[in-house]
């Protein structure tokens, strides 16, 4: 199975337009978009919740040899990691829509979704806080046997 939208010709600029639309359909108040050299974010508002997901995009060097390990120009590189960006954009706007969609469906709450992306007083996000934690006490052995049902229950 192939990679979601590996092939896909829709300028990132699109897609992210389409992020900001689909956002705003879902009841979003706020968009912003940043985008360092090597990492872009889309942040937004909803819920009473500021929400960040961030994304490490390719770079040229990434795509500098094949998978076979044969050496590419810097031009076929370039236009493997453009290809791989504009995939990684579409794959972001999936995951969006899946979980804007789960919400609305009354599968999960927003809350609960959007957890790991919620941005802390801190400025980092909830899985930024917690996740050394948590894989420490997997680590450590911890962690209660899975369980049907709530701990609390």
């Amino acid at each position: 199975m192939g990679t979601y939208a590996q092939n896909t010709s829709v300028p990132s600029e699109r897609t992210r337009a389409e992020i900001e639309k689909t956002l705003e359909r879902y009841g979003a108040t706020t968009f912003s978009y940043a985008r360092q050299a090597e990492r872009a974010m889309v942040l937004f508002v909803m819920n009473g919740r500021q929400i960040r997901f961030t994304m490490d995009l390719p770079t040229t060097s990434d795509f500098a040899r094949t998978p076979t390990g044969r050496s590419r120009t810097r031009e076929a590189a370039a236009t493997e990691a453009s290809k791989a960006e504009r995939q990684r954009w579409r794959a972001l706007l999936l995951i969006v829509k899946a979980k804007l969609e789960a919400v609305e469906s009354g599968i999960v709450t927003f809350e609960e979704e959007f957890l790991a992306h919620t941005l802390l007083p801190s400025g980092n996000t909830v899985y930024e806080d917690l996740n050394e934690r948590i894989t420490d006490a997997y680590v450590q052995g911890t962690v209660a046997p899975l369980q049907i049902g709530r701990a609390s229950e």
